[in-house]
């Protein structure tokens, strides 16, 4: 890149910036510096059209601020610019990003939008995750809100929806989240959320007249409508099963006589995500990928390659443009019903037979909660931080690093040697959940029982009540995880707290004495004794009672969400 300054006049914010349609930015902590200073780090752009005209792709809220300072003065400083080559879009849209992120992380919809606009330019999933430092599954959690409805998005992005809530909307038909939406716009109903919203979406539902593949007289069963006669349902949803399982090989057998090289029909509820491949016609060898929702809806996406795939055919150059496409397959061994007669008998009888086998069965339960499948979704706790003092304090804490010893011989175990990171949070597929299951049959008990307490403590959730529930079983004496350090003195700022604690390590004499005191000097206090200096007889081994197990609080105020976990549950282990 070249560096030079560029007149403020010459400058203008790029519609490839990810914040370029927000609305002017906060400039109020960087406004004094840029006052006093001028602006110091170069600002990101490129040509604009013209060789004196050049777009701002990161270093908005510099520009901003710039101009602030100039409207003041009456006159603008040239700025300190980094120069970008003309052309690629998608190296500015990553520039854009990355300098966010940087600086603050944008929320999920902002990265949505700027990595659906990536996959547009060309990059691959791999190719983001590799540029933003994240990974494949992450990336592609992000692009999944690509499947709500935008104003769904925008609710999620105003915060006016939890994570939870929109992660299991985006699993579901477009039908579906018409029905939601509706339900949280109606100021008279309650939109169901998180666990209650998975039940509405996935159990028991009506299944409705509307998705079905065959003709509603041909159904034999019981049609149940509505008191408006608008809408109708299926009552037996095994008959409505059968039928349009039948109908769904019917379609797939017209798509095969249409000439389709393959039609795919993925397993009810199994999602289709256009950005794992890429869109090839029939004649290149495209298949149709047929989808089947919980409530029986179908949708057909014909014309599709995976990322793979695609990259073979181009090798082999088995479809040219005036190339004819291969002659059409066979017919398949099974139809639709039949594979699904021997799919089921095969489940009835493995399902049987594994109750006899229990170690067996042990080691199928750790595979998928560290893999997941289409049945199971299980996720580390992200023990996320609320500021940086306390990010920095849990990543020095000994407790940790413990834990990431034990961490790293577990992945040894799963023969995951040059990963690092959880090892739960896999993305559910089949042949990595076989892979973990297969390791685990060739360890020993002892072994296993190793990796099932590190998937069980990566999936423990912070602050919750079996947190307190564990620790008081395991009668955990936290001397030997946590002792004072800075950040627990930066947090303590209720001078009647430190009064208390005061009085644990001095004594109440010395707490009454210096109740009256400024709480820097009463902290000061306590830290003489913890340390033995100033003429303090030194304190060995305190918690503060936030900290002990089982918790109890200084104060009758209240507040101590801790102390309210553990009053939910201590009834159910004050025997022990």
């Amino acid at each position: 890149m070249q560096l030079a300054h560029i007149s403020i006049d010459q400058l203008s914010v790029s519609a490839i910036n990810m914040r370029h349609s927000k609305r002017a930015p906060d400039i109020s902590d960087i406004l004094p510096s840029v006052r006093a200073r001028g602006v110091l780090v170069p600002l990101l752009i490129r040509p604009n059209g013209t060789p004196d005209s050049f777009e701002i792709v990161a270093g908005r809220r510099r520009y901003f601020a710039a101009k602030t300072v100039a409207d003041e003065r009456g006159e603008a400083e040239p700025l300190p610019c980094a120069i970008m080559e003309e052309g690629d879009d998608a190296d500015a849209l990553e520039a854009s990003l990355i300098e966010n992120i940087a600086r603050l992380d944008p929320d999920e919809v902002s990265q949505w939008e700027t990595f659906a606009r990536l996959i547009k330019e060309g990059r691959s999933v791999a190719d983001i995750a590799a540029t933003f430092g994240l990974t494949e599954h992450q990336v592609k959690r992000i692009l999944a809100l690509g499947e709500l409805l935008p104003k769904i998005r925008e609710a999620y992005r105003r915060e006016e929806i939890d994570t939870e809530t929109v992660r299991h909307l985006t699993m579901v038909s477009k039908a579906q989240q018409k029905d939601w939406l509706a339900l949280f716009c109606d100021p008279d109903s309650r939109a169901p959320r998180g666990w209650q919203l998975k039940q509405w979406l996935f159990g028991g539902q009506s299944i409705s007249t509307k998705v079905a593949l065959f003709p509603i007289e041909d159904y034999p069963g019981l049609i149940v409508s509505d008191l408006f006669g608008e809408d109708s349902y299926f009552a037996d949803a095994d008959l409505f099963w059968q039928k349009q399982n039948e109908g769904i090989a019917a379609r797939r057998e017209a798509y095969l006589e249409a000439g389709w090289i393959d039609v795919v029909a993925l397993e009810p509820g199994q999602y289709f995500h256009s950005w794992d491949y890429e869109k090839t016609p029939k004649k290149k060898g495209g298949k149709v990928i047929i989808t089947v929702s919980q409530r029986g809806e179908v949708e057909c996406h014909e014309g599709y390659l995976s990322h793979k795939e695609a990259r073979r055919v181009r090798a082999e150059g088995d479809f040219g443009e005036e190339a004819e496409p291969r002659a059409k397959p066979s017919r398949p061994e099974l139809s639709g019903p039949m594979q699904n007669y021997v799919d089921l008998h095969r489940h009835a009888a493995v399902r049987a037979s594994l109750l006899d086998h229990p170690g067996a069965a042990l080691r199928l339960m750790v595979a998928h909660a560290i893999v997941g499948s289409s049945l199971w979704t299980v996720r580390p706790e992200p023990q996320r931080a609320a500021n940086e003092t306390v990010a920095a304090s849990i990543a020095a804490c000994k407790a940790e690093a413990v834990f990431g010893e034990k961490q790293r011989e577990v992945l040894t175990l799963l023969g995951s040697v040059d990963e690092d990171g959880p090892v739960t949070g896999g993305n559910g597929d089949d042949f990595a959940l076989a892979s973990v299951f297969a390791r685990l049959l060739a360890l020993p008990h002892d072994d296993v029982l190793r990796v099932l307490a590190l998937v069980m403590a990566e999936t423990l959730c912070t602050g919750s009540a079996i947190v307190e529930a564990l620790g008081n079983h395991l009668g955990l004496d936290m001397r030997g995880h946590w002792q004072a350090d800075e950040a627990f003195f930066e947090l303590l700022r209720d001078r009647q707290v430190a009064t208390e604690i005061l009085a644990d390590v001095g004594g109440r004499l010395v707490a009454d004495g210096n109740s009256s005191q400024k709480l820097k000097t009463q902290k000061k206090i306590i830290r003489d004794f913890l340390c033995g200096e100033n003429g303090r007889q030194k304190v060995d081994g305190w918690l503060p009672r936030w900290m002990a197990f089982p918790v109890s609080n200084y104060t009758n105020r209240g507040g101590l969400r801790t102390a309210d976990q553990w009053a939910k549950v201590q009834t159910l282990f004050v025997s022990e």
